[in-house]
């Protein structure tokens, strides 16, 4: 047999390239199965020969007609496979799926492999991955901790490096708390993305299809294969699969105010979240730190009266006639939903709608949050203790999410100081998975850390270029619209794509310009050689945006043609003659940047 190779896509399309085959790869994949000797991760799995046959059929290595070809993967037992069982994790509600989900039938055809269907908390309800009736996946890092869920044995399969990735679903955080808690990648998708055709409800208005993944770079390449809209899911939505690869060099990154983050006394977690923000500070990204009561009231919001009701409703049948069927924990979840009231889901909609609109604004003011994956490590006798409240406890940042339309993803950010798991979750509005997955990336490479429990290295694979309409339009930016600056909000609402940093040619002067609010520069025109290399950065607008953008420009800003140090030309901000008079004269700073920081070290200074 040739060499094994580590799991991660990158690692095997270069076996299949070498002349491995898929068959020696499922022979891995039984092995480990074998060396892992966890009962507890699978409910089903596929039989050896079928996918033998299933393998023999994709054809040749085709890894750009089939993106997963001979990719192994695994699918919560709440996501039918056809073929196989589908149990939620309650046996007496098993039936054999006749079809495949809609993803799962879309990472197929792109060459996947099922490998089989996992654990779970029974009907995805529960982040403790203990409330199933089944054996229990044991924690990949530490088998005295719990695994989380509800995605458990998903979780479990990719840090254990049974299978390259895995499916889960997320509705408060199934998709995210596991992967945290596992030393894995969790990504949660904006609602809408993938397909739930196919899933067992939970909140059907908030469900999610999630991707475990030892890696950003393969998380993102099955959000590429299943982000597609259907018009067999009512709740589906059109969301790009191209992400901003190129980060701007200043994120905004809310983060809770130190008075409102939660640890529930677990300091050394609480030491390694102040690390992972040390760590973006490190990137260059700026830290806003964010009153986080309301998002906590949205949380609350998820397990009263409507979202309960929702719960109840999607298996209200089975539930009526099979009470003593469901696990105890979940049968008085669920039970509690019989005492509700129409108007109590109403009073639910309006206080969530309330508070969406409080939040808007605070949520619209940064580029992407960054927040605790989970509070705190917890034990399995934790859980026999407190079964409800270390449950709850693991949701304070993730139950919010869904509720608020934003999407996420859980990226390792090192090893606490006792050697378990550290991770964040970056959050960002509805659509903005990739400027998310972007930033995880960077995170994820900076964290030095093996994949998941397997001690292979994090491959050093280059990420996948930006998908580009070809009829965007760059433009210069060279002030308070430059990343982090006060007014590149009005870029990010036009929906622009940072590309890259540049410099102007040595034809150019900058001046700060009186009496604007917010400061703002002004670049002119010189002859080459009596001015400088001026910083600037290059954003990209589709022509719509970026007539809306050019028609909001005041005077005296104006858009020219600004020629760059590299020899080439791009729209940007000029400024009229007339308004540099008295206006000092701020080209030997090199940039906006510079002469601000600057000019706040001065003021910090003379007030000491």
């Amino acid at each position: 047999m040739t060499s094994a190779p580590a799991f991660d896509i990158a690692s095997l399309h270069a076996f299949y390239g070498a002349g491995g085959t898929v068959a020696e790869i499922i022979d891995q994949v039984f092995a480990r199965i074998d060396a892992v000797d966890d009962p507890g991760i699978f409910l089903h799995i596929a039989d050896r020969q079928a996918l033998l046959s299933e393998a023999s059929a994709l054809g040749t290595f085709d890894p750009v007609g089939k993106p997963l070809w001979g990719i192994p993967f695994a699918v919560k037992d709440n996501i039918d496979v056809r073929r196989m069982p589908t149990t939620a994790a309650c046996p007496d509600y098993a039936y054999m799926a006749k079809d495949d989900a809609t993803i799962v039938r879309l990472l197929r055809e792109a060459g996947a492999l099922v490998i089989g269907k996992t654990n779970l908390d029974q009907f995805a309800t529960g982040l403790v991955g203990v409330r199933s009736p089944y054996p229990i996946p044991r924690n990949a890092i530490d088998p005295t901790l719990v695994p989380g869920g509800s995605s458990s044995g998903s979780a479990v399969a990719t840090a254990q490096g049974i299978v390259s990735f895995a499916l889960g679903t997320d509705t408060a955080g199934s998709g995210r708390i596991p992967a945290g808690l596992n030393n894995i990648v969790g990504l949660k998708p904006s609602v809408g993305a993938f397909s739930t055709t196919g899933v067992i409800p939970a909140c059907r208005t908030l469900d999610c299809v999630s991707v475990f993944a030892l890696t950003v770079d393969d998380a993102w390449a099955v959000f590429g294969v299943a982000a597609r809209e259907d018009t067999t899911d009512a709740y589906s939505r059109p969301v790009k699969a191209s992400g901003d690869v190129a980060l701007p060099p200043v994120l905004t990154v809310g983060v809770p105010a130190k008075a409102d983050r939660l640890f529930f006394g677990d300091t050394v977690m609480e030491a390694s979240y102040e690390d992972a923000l040390t760590m973006l500070e490190g990137f260059g990204h700026k830290i806003v730190e964010i009153p986080f009561g309301d998002f906590y009231r949205v949380a609350n919001l998820l397990y009263e009266g409507a979202w309960v009701a929702e719960r109840y409703a999607a298996v209200e049948a089975f539930f009526d006639s099979h009470e003593t069927s469901f696990h105890p924990v979940t049968r008085k979840i669920y039970g509690a939903a019989k005492d509700l009231t129409a108007a109590d889901a109403f009073k639910g909609l309006y206080a969530l709608q309330a508070l969406k609109q409080t939040l808007a604004p605070v949520i619209a003011s940064v580029d992407l949050f960054c927040v605790p994956t989970a509070p705190s490590h917890y034990t399995l006798a934790d859980l026999v203790a407190e079964p409800i409240r270390e449950n709850s406890r693991l949701g304070t940042y993730t139950n919010f999410v869904n509720l608020l339309d934003m999407c996420g993803i859980a990226v390792p950010t090192g090893k606490r100081s006792d050697g378990l798991p550290a991770s964040v979750t970056l959050l960002a509005p509805f659509s903005k998975d990739g400027l998310t997955a972007s930033l995880a990336r960077e995170v994820h490479k900076a964290s030095g850390l093996a994949l998941g429990a397997t001690g292979w290295a994090l491959p050093d694979s280059a990420a996948a270029d930006v998908i580009v309409e070809p009829t965007m339009i760059e433009i210069v930016v060279v002030g308070a619209h430059l990343s982090g600056m006060p007014l590149n909000v009005q870029l990010r609402d036009l929906d622009a794509k940072f590309v890259r940093e540049a410099q102007t040619s040595d034809a150019y002067r900058l001046y700060a310009l009186a009496g604007q609010l917010p400061a703002k520069p002004g670049l002119i025109r010189v002859e080459p050689g009596q001015g400088g290399a001026v910083d600037v950065e290059v954003w990209r607008l589709t022509p719509a945006a970026f007539g809306s953008f050019v028609a909001a420009i005041p005077s005296p800003l104006g858009i020219g043609t600004i020629a760059l140090s590299d020899g080439t030309s791009v729209k940007g901000f000029l400024v009229e003659a007339a308004a540099i008079v008295g206006a000092a004269d701020i080209t030997a700073y090199g940039g906006w940047r510079s002469y601000v920081a600057d000019a706040a070290t001065q003021r910090i200074s003379g007030a000491s």
